[in-house]
């Protein structure tokens, strides 16, 4: 553990009571919310990542496949539809959104960024949440890989992934629905509340915004945006997402142009406008270790 992370961790440990993890961001249920967005297009919230369901002539296929324990509640989600699971399509690497797989991947393809199959074929570790992932089994390691972008034609919908490169993590992927005019944003988009940045798998605050800076030009006003987390959104509350990790990123910067270190800073807090993000996934002190750190990386390179 480099020293910047570890100054970070202490932090979180003794300056953060009430700390909300990837566990309690979603009840503690093994059932699936489904809401469907439009004809053939299903929103499915379990406890992990949201799944987007497209069910067709051609079958089935999911965006994320959320967490091990909820594979068996998933599989019979899916059995309603009473056609086959053709493609699982995995934003990025972690379990809330790929542990799915090591049941699925036994009778579906499997389709993510090279970086993916990197991760998830070798032992990775997210040390805010202490957790470990060791090698998936081959049948749930992605078949299908790209480097900067892949097409799939599939129930008369053209189906685009894209790769935005150190962002949440190294490996993520949007994935658009052309016809239908949906995009699922992965973990680029936690809507309402304060985001994870995988900073050790290569993700940036900063990156993140780059990217749906990229990203809002080829989103109209009306496209259905999924988010990897929370509740359906629009183009404009992705908006307001980027502009809080702007002002929140710029606030952490100047205290640290200030010399102030990482414990001043989360005892001094952000401006009032951004409490309200705070309520969800992680609270403020634990986002202003992420994007501090987040900061010190970028300034090293």
């Amino acid at each position: 553990m480099n020293k910047l992370f570890s100054s970070f961790i202490l932090a979180t440990l003794f300056c953060v009571t009430n700390v909300s993890l990837a566990e309690d961001h979603h009840p503690d249920k093994k059932t699936f919310k489904v809401t469907e967005l439009k004809p053939g297009f299903q929103f499915l919230q379990g406890k992990g990542g949201n799944i987007l369901l497209s069910a067709g002539k051609d079958g089935l296929l999911i965006v994320d496949s959320d967490y091990s324990e909820m594979t068996p509640a998933l599989e019979e989600t899916l059995a309603q539809y009473k056609s086959d699971l053709k493609y699982v399509l995995n934003t990025h690497w972690h379990g809330d959104h790929t542990q799915g797989n090591k049941t699925l991947g036994k009778k579906a393809e499997i389709i993510a960024h090279d970086n993916v199959y990197q991760r998830l074929n070798s032992r990775q570790e997210v040390k805010l949440f202490n957790m470990v992932s060791e090698p998936y089994p081959a049948d749930a390691l992605p078949d299908i890989t790209f480097d900067h972008s892949l097409t799939l034609r599939f129930n008369n919908e053209t189906i685009k992934a894209l790769h935005l490169p150190n962002g949440h993590t190294d490996g993520d992927s949007i994935i658009f629905f052309e016809k239908a005019n949906i995009v699922h944003m992965g973990d680029h988009y936690f809507n309402g509340m304060f985001p994870f940045v995988d900073v050790e798998s290569n993700g940036s605050v900063r990156g993140i915004v780059k990217n749906i800076d990229g990203m809002l030009n080829q989103i109209a006003d009306d496209t259905i945006v999924v988010p990897g987390h929370g509740p359906i959104s629009n183009k404009n509350e992705l908006i307001a997402f980027k502009e809080m990790l702007v002002g929140t990123a710029n606030e952490v910067e100047v205290m640290m142009a200030q010399k102030m270190n990482l414990e001043a800073i989360q005892e001094k807090g952000l401006s009032n406008q951004w409490k309200v993000w705070g309520n969800g996934f992680l609270n403020e002190n634990v986002w202003i270790g992420i994007v501090h750190s987040s900061l010190t990386k970028d300034a090293e390179k």
